[in-house]
């Protein structure tokens, strides 16, 4: 197993870039139409004599979900897969617990908690872990605060449209707004999630668990960016309010920058990192590698998580913060924090412990 493989979309060359740092072969499954990053511009190439680049080899497809096939994996059985968001996504949990037999890190299996309607899914992992979360109200009628309502688009299925309301008269007003514009469906907002609006400095907390080492380490913090929505917040007060007239922010995620947090907090982050470890372990058995818990910490100080990432995070920057330098003595990414993980499995006999 000297070849780390991924797909070719999130976080691909954070991986392959950790990978090429511990001398693996990489190899990124690429669709068709999106395959430059990957196959040129950050391809392994000679250029004056030094090797640029960190990804050696790709597969090109028409459709990500034909990664399924039989002559594809076939490709990967000699490698280990590292899987991201747009795995799950594109290539279905169905699939990649059924018919995906290539070694994957982590578990596989766990992949699937992140969607809300799962079976022992990431709430219900925070609420075995004992990690606070933002109140939930489960009906609209029970609204009687500032709440967030949180429902799939209509079109981009694997995201999710999000309005701000604070009574049931409100919310009947704007869920009317979202379903006309075709922005969301009629079945979805019967199954959207209204929480608590958290009003507090937003944090994804990067975590690494070790199954090697059995310890968990804080690979960073970062936070989003979020395509119009930064425009918005950018604007005063009553501009915002002018706009608002004619257009609606959206909330889709398109980078990330990397922050910290005061030093004093550190003990409660790690808290609630080991609790979930356990909660998940207790309930899934196997776990390794990467997960994030984003959340807020609000005005009386307190964390409150509202969502969970179970794979490699989307967020490389996180390099570029503090704590790996205070654990490891240098920066280190995700990717490579993955890398090193492997290399140490295969050393010591345990690549079956870290991969499904």
């Amino acid at each position: 197993m000297e070849t780390i493989s991924t797909l070719g979309s999130h976080s691909a060359l954070d991986v392959c870039e950790g990978a090429k740092r511990h001398n693996f072969k990489t190899l990124v499954v690429c669709k068709k139409g999106r395959e430059k990053p990957y196959d040129k511009y950050y391809k392994t190439r000679v250029r004056n004599g030094v090797i640029i680049g960190v990804v050696d080899s790709t597969i090109i497809l028409d459709e990500f979900r034909q990664i399924a096939n039989k002559d594809v994996q076939k490709k990967l059985e000699d490698t280990v897969f590292i899987p991201n968001r747009s795995f799950a996504v594109y290539v279905g949990y169905d699939t990649i617990e059924r018919d995906i037999n290539f070694p994957i890190f982590g578990n596989k299996f766990l992949l699937r908690a992140e969607e809300r309607d799962a079976p022992k899914n990431q709430f219900y992992l925070l609420e075995k872990a004992g990690i606070k979360m933002p109140k939930v109200y489960r009906k609209p009628e029970d609204i009687d605060s500032l709440a967030i309502v949180k429902v799939s688009e209509a079109k981009r299925r694997y995201e999710r449209a999000f309005f701000i309301v604070s009574s049931y008269d409100d919310y009947m007003e704007k869920a009317s707004q979202m379903l006309s514009s075709g922005a969301v469906r009629e079945e979805d907002l019967r199954n959207a999630r209204i929480e608590e609006f958290v009003i507090g400095a937003q944090f994804n907390f990067n975590f690494f668990y070790s199954k090697v080492n059995e310890e968990l380490e804080l690979m960073g913090l970062d936070t989003r960016r979020q395509v119009d929505l930064d425009g918005f917040l950018h604007l005063p007060a009553d501009v915002q309010l002018e706009a608002l007239k004619h257009k609606r922010p959206k909330n889709i995620e398109i980078g990330h920058f990397a922050c910290t947090i005061r030093e004093s907090f550190l003990e409660k982050v790690f808290e609630i990192g080991e609790r979930f470890v356990s909660a998940v372990e207790k309930e899934y058995g196997k776990f390794a590698g990467p997960f994030a818990l984003q959340g807020f910490v609000d005005g009386e100080e307190e964390i409150k998580i509202f969502d969970v990432s179970l794979r490699m995070p989307g967020s490389p920057g996180t390099r570029f913060t503090p704590y790996c330098y205070y654990l490891h003595r240098r920066g280190c990414g995700v990717g490579e924090r993955i890398a090193v993980e492997i290399r140490e499995a295969i050393n010591k006999e345990m690549l079956d412990e870290v991969t499904t």
